[in-house]
């Protein structure tokens, strides 16, 4: 049989790998409620997923002054951190199963790329039971949110890849315009936040509908 050539397959998490829109609308809700703004629609709240969270909710709420916004970043994420992320925020279905098929695959490394916080990301791979899964994982902490490609080149150096070894996996258009930034392969996946048509416009060049057909998905990028 011939070895598949190396790869890297770099996952975005909210929205792609965990379907938290409830988690985050609720979270949104305090955060909102703490400093007396009104509650933007559900759809515009979760159209800033994958933005850092400072950048999303300044986004959000464009009149609120610096230090409102920085009050309602630390309401989110304490609002965030105490929810019941098991049943809140499952998995998508098919998600775990593809996640170790892929691990279990000689040659694929994995990775995470995400607009969470390290303190977020980590709390999310206990209870999933996810560490040890993915060889690089970047957050929010450490780079310009996304559509930076900081967080897909720091992923390439962490693991030795190259830019054409590697593909990005999001359900956003900053995913799929921080894999091309960075000269990644993008898939797009159509049960998130972003609709397929802007998945495509942001230049995904596959978008998926289901965890089933992403190994499928993978094969036909030449093994990447």
């Amino acid at each position: 049989m011939t070895a598949l050539p190396p790869r890297l397959v770099i996952f975005d998490v909210d929205g792609t790998l965990v379907d938290s829109q409830n988690h985050i609308v609720a979270s949104m809700s305090t955060a909102f409620g703490t400093v007396g703004l009104p509650l933007p629609e559900r759809e515009t709240l979760l159209g800033v997923v994958g933005l850092s969270l400072p950048l999303a909710l300044a986004r959000l709420a464009p009149q609120a002054p610096e230090s409102t916004v920085r009050t309602m970043v630390e309401a989110y994420k304490e609002t965030f951190g105490a929810t019941r992320m098991a049943q809140d925020a499952p998995l998508y279905p098919g998600a775990m199963e593809v996640l170790h098929r892929l691990r279990d695959e000689p040659g694929t490394a994995l990775g995470i790329a995400t607009g969470k916080s390290r303190r977020g990301l980590d709390h999310m791979m206990d209870i999933y039971g996810l560490h040890g899964m993915f060889q690089t994982t970047q957050v929010a902490d450490d780079h310009p949110s996304k559509p930076h490609p900081a967080m897909l080149l720091a992923a390439l150096d962490a693991t030795g890849h190259s830019a054409a070894e590697a593909v990005m996996i999001g359900d956003t258009s900053y995913d799929i315009e921080m894999a091309r930034a960075a000269g990644l392969h993008a898939i797009g996946v159509s049960w998130g936040y972003h609709r397929r048509e802007v998945l495509h416009a942001a230049g995904a060049h596959l978008v998926i509908d289901s965890y089933a057909d992403l190994p499928a998905a993978l094969g036909r990028e030449g093994g990447r």
